[in-house]
């Protein structure tokens, strides 16, 4: 076993699991010796058998052999798991990382050295472990594994200062950028209580502005009144006067048409027309009289 490299702890490991895997082994085929028994107890009791009892047997025998066997295979597969995670298990508290190369568990020249071990060395090894406990590993040397163990702390420990550096580095662009971001906000506050003061003297000016154009047409139009009420009692009085002088004028129409027909009266052609209307007048009643005498009326 030593073409293996394996020191004596290791040898002794492997010699223990080697034992465990022969007991269940001799175990499971105790069972299918058993299996062969019970068919030629229950079944082979007659001097002679048909072809198709004899293949009866066979096929029930063949099932019971085939799940003993694949049951053994399974458990196997499974308690070699179990064993690798032990060993992981162990590697992983001293941050080691373990390897398997698979196509070696099918290179028979190792197979036929396990064999010859299981025949020869194993047969005469009587280490055991008398403790029956848990077995440890060994404390490593200083070769070897503890070489790489040193190497895995120091990679560890460097790449843990460098992210406390970094964890510094980003501790102060923080300070940094919360220095800013309170600079940033005392400059908006203060803009906007500046802008604030100039919005409120833009009202202020806006407002007295509207104030006086306010008070600027309120005199206009006070003026305009007070104008309007002038104008209106001018025109009133003008109009009074105007109407008095209409009057005045209508009277003195009238006394010069009455002064006029007066001295029209008192003309010869006036007379004449009299004279000549009043004699016409005459005529036509004569004209009547007679008109009544030869056609009275009904």
């Amino acid at each position: 076993m030593a073409a293996f490299g394996f020191n004596e702890h290791h040898q002794s490991e492997v010699i223990n699991y080697m034992r465990f895997a022969r007991s269940k082994r001799v175990l499971r085929l105790k069972t299918i010796d058993s299996c062969f028994e019970e068919l030629k107890e229950s079944r082979l009791v007659d001097e002679t058998f048909t072809v198709d009892e004899v293949r009866e047997m066979l096929d029930g025998l063949q099932t019971v052999v085939r799940g003993e066997v694949e049951m053994e295979l399974i458990n196997t597969a499974h308690t070699n798991v179990l064993l690798l995670r032990q060993l992981f298990s162990q590697a992983e508290k001293f941050y080691l990382r373990l390897q398997s190369d698979i196509s070696e568990l099918e290179n028979r020249e190792l197979v036929e050295q396990v064999a010859e071990f299981e025949k020869s060395d194993f047969k005469t090894t009587n280490k055991t472990n008398q403790d029956g406990g848990k077995i440890k590993l060994a404390p490593l040397n200083e070769g070897g594994v503890s070489e790489l163990l040193n190497k895995e702390i120091a990679r560890l420990q460097e790449e843990n200062d460098k992210l406390k550096a970094r964890l510094r580095t980003i501790e102060s662009q923080a300070m940094s950028a919360i220095d800013e971001k309170t600079k940033a906000e005392r400059a908006l506050k203060d803009l906007q209580k500046v802008q604030g003061e100039e919005r409120v003297c833009a009202q202020t000016k806006e407002i007295s502005s509207l104030e006086n154009t306010v008070a600027t047409l309120r005199e206009d139009y006070e003026k305009c009144l007070s104008t309007n009420a002038s104008s209106q009692r001018d025109l009133q009085e003008n109009l009074i006067s105007s109407k008095h002088e209409l009057l005045r004028v209508q009277e003195q129409l009238a006394l010069a048409e009455k002064e006029l027909e007066k001295k029209f009266q008192q003309t010869a052609a006036y007379r004449n027309m009299k004279e000549i209307l009043t004699k016409k007048n005459e005529q036509i009643k004569e004209i009547r009289k007679r008109l009544q005498r030869y056609e009275p009326d009904e």
